[in-house]
């Protein structure tokens, strides 16, 4: 089977409306590229899932910030397209900043409407130290649900606080879609798949696997009876190799997303830090 790859928003819209016409069943796989076994555990999910299967390969300009990796975040769009390949995508989305937002859009908020979602929501975790983040991320997961019109998008829970509000998202403005979270694929020795591992030195990448082992042991601690929320932390952070800057390690409440004290089941314990120049995320549901 041969992937198509369109560059073009029209060529997407009509491929879509034929199969509409057949009653076919669309799944989406959102993805800023550099594809791997995380992404394609997203696809084979939504290969089970959908009759048709689109994924978007996009590196969105409006949801990083103006000191972030824009510009060396990998891009293999040869590589995507081989993985999508072997495993029956139907259609690659692949456009251009151009075709997204306009030309000579700013791509800015004074110049493109933006989707905004509940302050409270994105002044937190990643969105507190990536101001703008999460509205550049929910236009352009809008835009693209509005393009693809899927049945079905899919997502990773690795982007815990994405997916959440995300979800929000699509209950709030009465979207006719299904998000399908998608469980954390990791290494064998426990680091969570992300495309920006391939940014990490030897050294570094062992140094990473900490965030793993930090998580791994709350959660034991959790199951051996503790559930205080400041002792969790601090079992945390001693576990968490002495040259990672941990930017935050916090607990919510994953049907709310508010702070919790005290552990319990459907608690996200999330973490994000620094390991040399790279920024890591991580994180589990209890």
């Amino acid at each position: 089977m041969t992937v198509t790859v369109f560059n073009k928003i029209i060529d997407v819209k009509n491929t879509v409306n034929e199969w509409r016409k057949n009653n076919k069943t669309i799944g989406l796989v959102p993805t800023m590229g550099a594809l791997h076994n995380g992404h394609a555990s997203l696809i084979k999910k939504a290969k089970e899932t959908c009759d048709k299967v689109v994924v978007s390969v996009f590196v969105n300009p409006i949801q990083f910030g103006p000191n972030e990796d824009y510009n060396k975040y990998p891009r293999d769009l040869e590589s995507d397209r081989r993985l999508c390949e072997e495993m029956g995508v139907d259609i690659i989305f692949a456009p251009t900043p151009t075709e997204m937002y306009g030309e000579g859009a700013k791509l800015s908020n004074t110049d493109i409407t933006f989707v905004c979602p509940p302050y409270n929501l994105i002044d937190c975790l990643c969105g507190k130290s990536r101001p703008g983040h999460f509205d550049g991320v929910a236009t352009v997961v809008l835009k693209l649900f509005n393009i693809v019109t899927p049945d079905y998008a899919f997502f990773g829970q690795k982007d815990a606080q994405q997916l959440f509000i995300l979800k929000k998202m699509v209950k709030d403005l009465n979207l006719n879609l299904t998000i399908i979270p998608c469980p954390i694929v990791r290494e064998s020795d426990g680091l969570a798949l992300s495309s920006r591992n391939t940014y990490l030195s030897k050294e570094e990448r062992e140094r990473a696997l900490t965030i793993s082992k930090a998580l791994n042991y709350v959660h034991t601690l959790y199951k051996k009876g503790i559930t205080d929320s400041a002792t969790l932390f601090d079992s945390a952070v001693s576990v968490l190799d002495k040259e990672i800057e941990p930017e935050y390690i916090e607990f919510r409440d994953y049907e709310t997303f508010n702070k919790t004290d005290t552990v319990k089941e459907n608690t996200l314990i999330a973490i994000a830090a620094k390991v040399g120049n790279t920024r890591l995320i991580d994180n589990i549901i209890i």
